[in-house]
């Protein structure tokens, strides 16, 4: 599936900008992953793209209706499984076992709390964001609720990293697509 046919799918099931725009974030993050760990760039950005291709129209059938229309439409079965392994013991009990599916179970998360801090800044800029205003933002569990924090530690124990180093990571994913996910800033 080319980065286009995903992208059509995903504004077919996902009307919400909010939503398009996460799917953005997620896909952004996955290709920096994957260029930082000699992946497949474009495979990783499909699932990123895709992983919430069920959310808005599906959200109690959520990964398990996206299984369902991309098997209609014959996507290959590691793609599947990737946005299956992302709602692991949250709406799934597919485990992610690949490198991949890791990435994308810890990092789908955080780019909501990040997003969330950096339209709480006066510059509304992730240009300049530290790990230290997110970590303080992870510790406030008041701040963007609806995240969840444990499934971001457990997926940096997935992962073999700390939480410090996924949330830099994250952000400097997200830096790449500054532009198309509104957070380049404003002046002021």
């Amino acid at each position: 599936m080319t980065r286009e046919q995903a992208y059509e799918l995903l504004t077919q099931y996902n009307k919400s900008r909010s939503l398009v725009v996460h799917g953005l974030a997620v896909e952004s993050v996955m290709r920096y992953f994957a260029e930082k760990n000699g992946e497949d760039v474009a495979f990783w950005s499909v699932v990123g793209l895709l992983h919430d291709l069920d959310y808005e129209m599906y959200p109690d059938l959520h990964c398990h209706k996206s299984k369902e229309i991309l098997e209609a439409i014959g996507a290959d079965a590691s793609l599947i499984r990737a946005i299956m392994s992302h709602g692991y013991n949250i709406c799934t009990d597919v485990e992610p076992q690949h490198y991949m599916e890791k990435v994308l179970y810890t990092t789908d998360e955080l780019t909501g709390l990040i997003n969330a801090a950096v339209l709480m800044r006066p510059n509304k800029s992730i240009m300049d964001l530290e790990v230290k205003s997110i970590k303080k933002k992870f510790k406030a569990p008041s701040f963007a609720a609806g995240v969840n924090r444990e499934v971001i530690q457990n997926g940096c124990a997935l992962l073999g990293l700390e939480l410090d180093e996924v949330i830099q990571m994250t952000i400097d994913g997200m830096k790449a697509s500054a532009e198309e996910l509104g957070l380049a800033g404003i002046e002021i």
